[in-house]
């Protein structure tokens, strides 16, 4: 617990105004951010001697109705120290748009297609942004809470 309260006093040093807010939920500290502010935020973490090193997880929520409809929510973890750590970030429905940490980790790659095929998030700087699940002619993204549950969908054409 001790290095999470130095952690949340590091960033809220260094990206002064970029800091929504710092909360601990069930022992990990939760730190909200600009979105603008995400990946420089991630890459600093992910230094030494943070050392966050191992994205664990990436996802989006959706908060139909509210304003920013989506939230990005990141877990990062220290293997040489033993910590989580959570950062989010609110993404408005007008403008779903983040820039991209597969560039910090690998796994980032498929948990970002992920997230683009089931809610429509768009990650700026994705190498190979497609469909991970549903196939290409697949409309609307299944995990938005106003997806239709008995939409139609398309046909598809099987190759022969």
């Amino acid at each position: 617990m001790e290095h999470n309260q130095k952690i949340d006093d590091i960033i809220k040093q260094r990206f002064k105004e970029k800091v929504l807010s710092v909360k601990t939920d069930l022992g990990d500290v939760v730190i909200q951010v600009e979105k603008d502010a995400v990946k420089e935020v991630l890459e600093f973490l992910k230094k030494e001697p943070q050392d966050y090193s191992m994205l664990l997880d990436l996802t989006c929520v959706d908060y139909m109705g509210k304003k920013p409809r989506f939230e990005m929510v990141y877990h990062v973890f220290s293997l040489s120290k033993n910590y989580r750590l959570r950062i989010k970030c609110q993404v408005p429905e007008e403008d779903p748009e983040i820039d991209s940490v597969s560039g910090l980790w690998k796994n980032a790659n498929w948990l970002e297609r992920e997230v683009y095929d089931m809610f429509g998030i768009q990650f700026q700087g994705h190498p190979d942004l497609r469909r991970l699940f549903m196939y290409d002619g697949f409309e609307g993204y299944p995990l938005r809470k106003d997806y239709p549950l008995r939409k139609r969908q398309p046909k598809i054409k099987l190759r022969k």
